[in-house]
C-alpha cells in the first residue's frame, strides 16, 4: 500500500499502521521496553508518521503517534518523535523505493550486530525477503543522522541490515513488508546462532 495524506487530521491511515505494527513487533518480542521505532512515509506530502520517544507500547494509542516532516518539525502529535527520527529521515531521503522503516532490537539479530558479524545466506528465504545476506552497517552515535546514512548503501540493495552495536533496521514499500523483513532477520539470526553452537553453517549459492 502507498500512503497518501492530503490533509493532516482527515486521513489517519499512516498512524494506524504505525501503531498496529509497533504493537505487533512488541508482542513478538522484537523490541523490549520502549526500544525500537516504526515509521511510514508519504512521498506526496513529505510527512512521516513515527512512534513517540520513550513511550510504553502497552498503552500506546493512535493519538500518540507523531507526524513530522523530514526535518523533524512536528505537524501533529503531543509527544516527541522517536529519538531515531533522523535515521528514518535519512533513509527516506536516500532510498527512493522505501516508504516504511522498522527498527528493532530483536535479541538474536542484535547479538550479531554487537559482534559486527555478517550473516551469510544460509536459508533460501533470505533471498526473496532480505535480498541476500544480512550485512552490517558501520557504527554511529544513536540518534544521529549518520546512523541512517551508514545504513543507506546496504538498504539500497537489501531489505534489512544489522547496525553495528545497535540493532536491526528493515525497510519496505509499506510497513507490512518492512515488518516481515524484520521478522525474517530475527529468524535467520536465531537459526544461524543455533547452527554455530553445533557446527559450521553451510552457505548456499543464491544464484542456484
Amino acid at each position: 500500500m502507498l500512503y497518501n495524506i492530503n490533509k493532516i487530521g482527515k486521513d489517519e491511515r499512516m498512524k494506524q499502521d504505525v501503531l498496529r505494527i509497533a504493537k505487533k513487533a512488541f508482542d513478538e518480542k522484537l523490541m523490549a521496553g520502549t526500544s525500537g521505532n516504526i515509521s511510514v512515509f508519504d512521498r506526496d506530502s513529505g510527512l512521516m508518521a513515527i512512534t513517540p520517544s520513550s513511550y510504553d507500547y502497552g498503552i500506546m494509542e493512535e493519538k500518540d503517534i507523531v507526524v513530522t516532516d523530514l526535518d523533524g518539525n512536528v505537524e501533529e502529535g503531543w509527544l516527541r518523535p522517536s529519538s531515531e527520527w533522523k535515521m528514518h529521515a535519512e533513509i527516506y531521503r536516500n532510498v527512493e523505493h522505501v516508504n516504511a522503516v522498522v527498527h528493532t532490537h530483536s535479541p538474536y539479530a542484535t547479538s550479531f550486530a554487537v559482534l559486527q558479524k555478517e550473516i551469510p545466506v544460509i536459508l533460501i528465504e533470505m533471498l526473496p525477503f532480505l535480498n541476500g545476506s544480512l550485512e552490517v552497517s558501520p557504527y554511529a552515535s544513536q540518534g544521529s543522522s549518520q546512523v541512517g546514512l551508514n545504513a543507506v548503501p546496504i538498504l539500497k540493495r537489501k531489505n534489512a541490515c544489522l547496525m553495528a552495536n545497535h540493532g536491526v533496521v528493515a525497510v519496505g514499500k509499506d510497513v507490512d513488508q518492512a515488518y516481515l523483513s524484520s521478522v525474517y532477520a530475527e529468524d535467520v539470526a536465531k537459526v544461524y546462532h543455533m547452527a554455530l553452537t553445533v557446527g559450521t553453517p553451510v552457505e548456499i549459492n543464491g544464484e542456484d
